[in-house]
């Protein structure tokens, strides 16, 4: 499938979050059996603050011209700090999304090193304009769930989509952008890496949240049990990817 056909297929379920602080991007990645709430899937630096200080945060789906403004009760953030990937619940109304949802990759299988990739998102240069990207799988780390891409990742598009193609298959997500990392060895600021964080914290809450209502009482339990003290501190704006200066591939 040709990149313009998969940015075809790809476009509708993707959204723009807006929070106080600045704008990222996602995409719907769920619907429950009656379709009585939705998902859609983002990079968690993107809503963590929102999240932590119950802070409104606006989907803008620019297709349907459509959008909804969630206040703290109307949505319930699932969050892994582990992939810096999150869902956020909600329940549908003012925004008109895709009756389905993307297909995600399977947990079970990694993509060869070499694949060409792409990715969607809402750069801040152009806040208002979807923008397609695309670059090679460099490498797979197990270790933080996620791949390196030969390819840049600019402010905004942090939480969007990145996807492969096969006749057989058709587009697939294969996670989402969590940062970039500039090459700054000379310390000059030169080309760098991308990374993308897979979609296994997706695939564990598609599985096991089935209604709003026990959505509710998940997002109670894992606030309960985590408590205060294991929210990460409070990230860049973020419109910005971040970079983690202790992170070895920096």
């Amino acid at each position: 499938m040709a990149w313009d056909e998969s940015i075809e297929r790809v476009t509708p379920y993707i959204v723009k979050i807006e929070t106080p602080r600045g704008h990222g991007t996602g995409f719907l990645c769920l619907y429950n059996e009656d379709k009585s709430f939705y998902g859609i899937a983002t990079a968690l630096h993107v809503v963590s603050h929102a999240d932590e200080w119950q802070e409104p945060i606006r989907l803008r789906h620019f297709p349907s011209g459509t959008s909804v403004f969630l206040k703290e009760p109307q949505r319930h953030i699932f969050s892994d700090t582990n992939t810096d990937s999150a869902v956020i619940i909600a329940q549908p109304g003012e925004i008109r999304l895709p009756d389905d949802s993307l297909p995600l990759l399977p947990t079970d299988f990694s993509l060869p090193i070499g694949t060409e990739l792409g990715w969607l998102g809402f750069p801040a240069l152009a806040e208002n304009t979807l923008c397609f990207f695309s670059g090679n799988a460099s490498a797979r780390q197990d270790w933080r769930h996620a791949y390196l891409i030969d390819g840049v990742a600019i402010n905004g598009v942090s939480g969007g989509p990145v996807f492969y193609s096969r006749e057989v298959v058709g587009v697939q997500i294969i996670g989402t952008i969590s940062a970039y990392v500039s090459n700054r060895a000379t310390g000059d600021t030169l080309p760098g890496l991308s990374i993308a964080r897979d979609v296994s914290h997706f695939h564990d809450t598609i599985g096991t949240i089935k209604s709003v209502d026990e959505a509710r009482e998940q997002k109670k339990r894992q606030v309960h049990e985590e408590g205060p003290s294991s929210t990460p501190p409070a990230p860049e704006p973020p419109s910005e990817p971040p970079e983690n200066k202790n992170d070895p591939t920096t």
